[in-house]
């Protein structure tokens, strides 16, 4: 992990080329950015915070943002990674750290509260949904995590989103998600339009994109909330028309979104 002011990010238009990371941060040989993550600017506030780390064969660890507080200009040690000859994460036969022969990668860090879920979807179109606090918080900065999703041949994760429990159970989710998106009156779904008002106040959308262009975006309440290391739902299928999954993640109603090709456009 790295720390660097915003300001010093050099700031450029939709056609500049942009400067090579290795000039901005003193990055080893075959060493490459994976995630940027903005933080408050006041560090006091960084304690209140966990950070999760999610790597591309399922596994997953949480930290509270206080350990990463000092780091030297030359970056510090964030997380160890590991293949299936390693053998366990850090204990238990369910907490292996990884799913195939070759070294793992990190995919994705993101800012969360022991209030969060989190939500891991994989390439050939699975999800799973768990509470953040399934995952213990490590001490240690140089371990592997546990098992966040049991992948099943080629699979791989290709993104973590954090969403925010509300607080339902799966029968009010059901009759929600049945319900016609207009109430004017309590109807036969036992929903009251109170409580049908709060649940469409709370709900969240999560876009999944294929490597071919298609995507779909879907009601978070239509991923139920499993125990962390299972493997997971079907998000969405991935044809020979969609493709594998390149991108999933929380969106909001009336949001604008841009879509941008390897080819840079």
């Amino acid at each position: 992990v790295y720390r660097m002011k915003v300001w010093r990010l050099p700031e450029g238009g939709p056609n500049t080329k942009g400067r090579p990371m290795v000039n901005l941060l003193p990055l080893s040989e075959g060493e490459t950015i994976s995630t940027v993550l903005p933080l408050p600017e006041d560090e006091a506030e960084w304690g209140k915070l966990h950070i999760m780390f999610a790597t591309a064969r399922g596994t997953v660890r949480r930290n509270s943002m206080a350990a990463f507080t000092n780091i030297p200009t030359a970056g510090k040690i964030a997380m160890k990674f590991g293949s299936a000859e390693d053998g366990e994460g850090d204990g238990g036969d369910d907490d292996d750290a990884s799913n195939a022969g070759s070294l793992d990668r990190l995919i994705a860090v993101e800012l969360l509260t022991e209030e969060d879920d989190v939500l891991l979807a994989t390439k050939n179109g699975k999800a799973i949904r768990f509470k953040s606090t399934d995952v213990r918080e490590f001490q240690s900065r140089a371990s592997m995590g546990v098992r966040g999703i049991r992948l099943k041949d080629d699979d791989q994760v290709i993104s973590m989103s954090i969403l925010r429990r509300v607080g339902t159970s799966p029968e009010e989710r059901e009759a929600y998600l049945k319900a016609p998106r207009w109430r004017d009156n309590e109807g036969g779904d036992g929903l009251t339009v109170e409580r049908w008002t709060e649940l469409a106040d709370k709900e969240q959308f999560l876009l999944t994109v294929t490597v071919n262009g298609y995507g779909k975006r879907s009601s978070t309440y239509e991923y139920r909330r499993t125990n962390r290391g299972g493997q997971g739902i079907i998000n969405i299928v991935t044809s020979d028309r969609n493709g594998g999954v390149v991108a999933s993640f929380p969106v909001k109603q009336g949001e604008q979104l841009m879509l941008v090709t390897d080819q840079g456009k």
